[in-house]
Order: structure tokens, then C-alpha cells, then sequence
């Protein structure tokens, strides 16, 4: 399954821009939090974070082409127990590899329930502190999704506070 999501077109167009400026016509979501001090826990925390472990560390099952995060990458999200569960597909947009920020985005593939894009990203501050955020646009691209409304909208930020928790330390 994972070879055939390699050649998915994105099910949105505007790919990459959870790096600046969120465009229009999605929700919006960017959350924060400090998540320790210093050049160890920085580099403890990016290494998690581009392992799949802010997704596993939330209680998601990654199915993954790879045990760490690149570009191009491509993953089947899995959230939920048992026979209620979502398979979400999601290929890596971009990664950031700076010696003060390190992270990634990735974006829907068809049979995602929304359409749109998340990023997680690692700061070193230059007084020591580590923060960690998350960004992320999307609507919704399945009739369940829609049917979800407003109940869609509290569940992806209710998962935005486990990723934050998760590599909260």
C-alpha cells in the first residue's frame, strides 16, 4: 500500500505552506509550548520528533517507508482501536534541518480525511529555551469529515495538545 501512495497527488494544492503565511479557505491551527532548556534536550527532541515519535509518544500508529522522517516520505497515519479506526495517508513535504530548528511537514494523500497540511517543528531559542510547534491548515475531504463539522475541528485539536504532551518530556 505504502509504494502505491509514492505517485498520490496532494489532495490540496497550496503544499509547503505551513512554512510562513496559511492560506485561505481552511482552518487554521498553530499551537506552542516550551518544552525544556538547552542544546541536549533540542537535539534529544528533534532526533524523537524525526523518528515518528511525536505521532507514536500521541497514541497513533505510523506505518512508515521509512523508521525516519524524509522528504518524500510517505506514512498511513493510524488513529483509533480496533475495527473504529482511520487510516490517514500523508507524504512528507518538506524537512527542516538547521542546527536551531529541526522538523517537518506532511501533507494528505487521497483517503485522508481532510485535505491539508501539518508541520512539527523544533526551536532552539537563543537563550536556551526549546520550543515546540505545530501548524497545521485543512478542511475536510471525506463526507464524514463534513458530516463532522465542528466535532472534527475540537478532535484535530485535541490531537495537536497529545502531539505538544508527547514531546513535552
Amino acid at each position: 500500500m505504502l509504494d502505491g501512495l509514492r505517485a498520490a497527488a496532494f489532495t490540496y494544492g497550496e503544499v509547503g505552506r505551513t512554512r510562513g503565511e496559511l492560506p485561505a479557505g481552511y482552518h487554521h491551527l498553530r499551537r506552542r509550548a516550551v518544552i525544556g532548556r538547552g542544546r541536549d534536550r533540542f537535539e534529544e527532541a528533534a532526533v524523537a520528533l524525526l523518528a515518528w515519535g511525536v505521532q507514536h509518544r500521541a497514541g497513533l500508529r505510523v506505518q512508515a517507508s521509512g523508521e525516519t522522517v524524509a522528504e518524500g516520505a510517505v506514512a498511513l497515519v493510524h488513529l483509533g482501536v480496533g475495527p473504529v479506526r482511520i487510516a490517514a495517508p500523508v507524504r512528507v513535504v518538506y524537512v527542516v534541518d538547521e542546527s536551531a530548528r529541526r522538523g517537518f511537514a506532511y501533507g494528505t494523500l487521497p483517503g485522508h480525511p481532510v485535505a491539508g497540511e501539518e508541520a512539527f517543528v523544533v526551536d532552539l531559542a537563543p537563550d536556551g529555551t526549546v520550543t515546540f510547534t505545530v501548524t497545521a491548515f485543512s478542511r475536510p475531504a471525506s463526507l464524514l469529515a463534513r458530516l463532522a463539522g465542528p466535532a472534527g475541528r475540537a478532535a484535530q485539536s485535541w490531537m495537536s495538545r497529545r502531539y505538544l504532551r508527547a514531546l513535552g518530556g
